[in-house]
């Protein structure tokens, strides 16, 4: 299978740059597997398509205010996007302006007094290691003040952090958002937990792997990058329980999926732990696990648009066809595309 086989044109025009308000009111596409049907709705109308008894899993994980400005002592201007914390003031990063001989040199970083980050370490794909000379409680303030929200590069204006968040965000980590959940607004969950769909959460901090683009066309040579999950028991327990009872398992966004595939015995039953996961889902994979999913619509030949065509071929066959036909409907239909953009529910 080529990658060139997952590609499509999108005109600049539908990228968005802003979320819609409420949220809720995006636009959502239901794709409906069986019958090969497709229906357009507002995703406050997904109310009619949960039913009691369906389980929703979000990815809470909450997005730190990664990208950093800064100098070297030399004057010359830096970047920095944080990728992931190694020790109290030690994080691997992307930097912009940097070369390798320039190790050991000190970054003074803007917008925050005596903030430095000294480069320590780069390896052969050009994450580096920087040490803060903060740590802590302390760390996490200065990077608060000085830190702005990671949004991804289509995306023009520097966006509110607040912005590019979820509803449910918890426990600090990721780089990027699980945008499959910025539709979310909290009356919308209260009507969904009254209309008795259960609630359970995971959490993968997410990384520039999941957007890291795919460069080779035999796509079975991609390795993902390690990102860092937990599963609880709790959930665990609560998703074994509602497989048992042939209960759908709707994943919010592909973050979600990869964490509960990945924490699946071949049996299908799920084992609570901690752990970096790096699973590539491409069409061909068994899913184990989940029966429905939630998500935007994504950039051509990326890892996350592979993912949402296995689930559909495995759904569905001929899905990778199907999935593609329904982005030039949406196109047609001038939906917004991308992390700010419309939703699709996959059934």
């Amino acid at each position: 299978m080529r990658l060139s086989e997952f590609s499509y044109h999108l005109p600049k025009e539908r990228i968005a740059q802003t979320p819609i308000r409420p949220r809720d009111h995006s636009r959502l596409m239901v794709l409906e597997t069986k019958n090969s049907d497709i229906r357009h709705m507002y995703f406050f109308d997904i109310l009619s398509f949960l039913q009691r008894g369906d389980v929703l899993v979000f990815n809470n994980s909450k997005v730190i205010p990664a990208r950093l400005y800064g100098k070297k002592e030399t004057e010359g201007a830096v970047e920095i996007l944080l990728v992931r914390q190694l020790t109290e003031n030690r994080w691997s990063a992307l930097l912009k302006h940097i070369r390798v001989h320039d190790i050991g040199k000190k970054i003074i970083i803007n917008g925050v007094p005596n903030l430095t980050a000294t480069l320590s370490a780069c390896n052969k794909e050009y994450v580096w290691e920087i040490e803060f000379n903060k740590k802590g409680v302390a760390l996490r303030r200065a990077l608060h003040i000085v830190g702005s929200a990671p949004t991804p590069p289509y995306v023009h204006q520097i966006s509110d952090l607040k912005k590019y968040q979820t509803v449910y965000a918890k426990h600090e980590g990721s780089v990027a958002a699980p945008t499959a959940g910025f539709h979310f607004t909290k009356p919308l969950l209260a009507k969904l937990r009254k209309k008795g769909v259960s609630f359970c959460e995971v959490t993968l901090h997410v990384g520039p792997g999941t957007f890291s683009p795919i460069r080779t066309d035999d796509i079975t040579h991609h390795v993902m990058h390690p990102e860092y999950a937990i599963l609880s028991k709790k959930t665990a327990k609560l998703i074994n329980t509602a497989k048992k009872k042939k209960r759908r398992i709707i994943c919010v966004g592909t973050t979600s999926v990869r964490v509960l595939e990945s924490f699946a015995d071949r049996h299908g039953i799920l084992h609570a732990g901690e752990k970096d996961v790096n699973l590539f889902i491409y069409p061909g994979f068994c899913f184990k696990i989940v029966t429905g999913m939630i998500t935007n619509f994504h950039l051509p030949q990326s890892t996350l648009l592979l993912l949402v065509c296995a689930f559909t071929e495995w759904k569905h066959t001929g899905g990778k066809d199907f999935i593609l036909s329904a982005y030039h409907e949406a196109i047609q239909k001038n939906y917004r595309f991308y992390s700010f953009g419309d939703a699709m529910l996959i059934l």
